[in-house]
């Protein structure tokens, strides 16, 4: 009993700290998008609306195009960075020549702030200034993310693989790595091939990895905010005006504090429902495949 009090106690500095940035900041958000709340309102206040901002997010055709671009994009980055994580995480588990040079450069994106990726990738696509349209250019392909939008949106997708790409590859190779070897060993004594021993072995086994790994990448492309700001703002025109940055433009400019908090909740809501659909979707190809 008094090591469990002495647990608790030893907890309560984190719980608390948690509970004031964490839940409080949550209730509050769920709390504002029950209301209408404009600054520069006559009434400037808070206003019941009921469930009146969720109502017109049902109807509102920007916010409904704004997540389908988010999930698009979403698909796009976090697929490639699932496969080139997982090759990675496999040429990290042999033995090379500058291996821990590669590893340590494979994880420099990692320490840089997403405002600063942004800015960088910023610098680099320039029109008449950055290297990527220069050298595109000199093998006769116009590149401008200005002008054209499909541009614009490769390279949102291909920035966020660049910078989380890193962060699938080290936590697969953490799961590879704590792997037990008997059973590979084993399958390659029955004959198996690489291709059967990755398919019955490895990826059933890492399968927890993968998931946690695939629903941290969902939430976090889900909400990108910081990296396409800079890079774009949210154009050519909407090309790449995600949810994150929707929800930005609603909350800001327009000062629609109630509305803009009933997106924020929305979006969790959604995200927390695609997730456990793909969950299920998962165990359930999982049961089939081993019935």
């Amino acid at each position: 009993m008094r090591s469990d009090r002495v647990a608790w106690g030893l907890l309560a500095p984190t719980l608390l700290i948690l509970g004031v940035v964490g839940l409080l900041p949550f209730f509050y958000v769920v709390y504002v998008g029950f209301f209408d709340w404009n600054i520069f309102s006559k009434v400037g206040g808070l206003v019941w609306a009921g469930a009146e901002n969720y109502r017109r997010l049902v109807f509102d055709t920007e916010f409904l195009a704004a997540l389908k671009r988010g999930v698009v994009f979403t698909i796009w980055a976090v697929s490639i960075e699932m496969v080139l994580g997982m090759v990675l995480a496999h040429l990290l588990m042999r033995d090379f020549t500058g291996k821990g040079f590669f590893r340590a450069v494979h994880a420099l994106p990692l320490t840089v702030a997403p405002i600063a990726v942004g800015a960088a990738w910023r610098l680099m696509t320039l029109p008449g200034l950055g290297p990527l349209p220069y050298y595109l250019r000199r093998i006769g392909f116009d590149y401008n993310i200005g002008r054209y939008a499909g541009q614009a949106f490769a390279t949102t997708v291909l920035m966020d693989v660049w910078h989380w790409t890193p962060f699938v590859t080290l936590t697969l190779l953490a799961g590879l790595t704590a792997l037990p070897r008997e059973p590979f060993e084993q399958a390659m004594v029955d004959g198996a091939n690489r291709w059967q021993i990755l398919r019955y072995l490895t990826l059933p086994m890492l399968r927890p990895i993968i998931l946690t790994t695939l629903f941290l990448r969902i939430m976090d492309a889900l909400r990108i905010v910081d990296e396409v700001w800079m890079l774009t703002g949210g154009g050519p025109g909407t090309a790449t005006r995600y949810v994150g940055i929707h929800v930005w433009r609603v909350v800001f400019p327009k000062t629609d504090y109630g509305y803009g908090s009933a997106m924020s909740v929305l979006l969790l809501y959604f995200t927390i429902v695609l997730c456990w659909l793909l969950l299920t979707a998962i165990t359930q190809t999982r049961r089939e495949i081993s019935s």
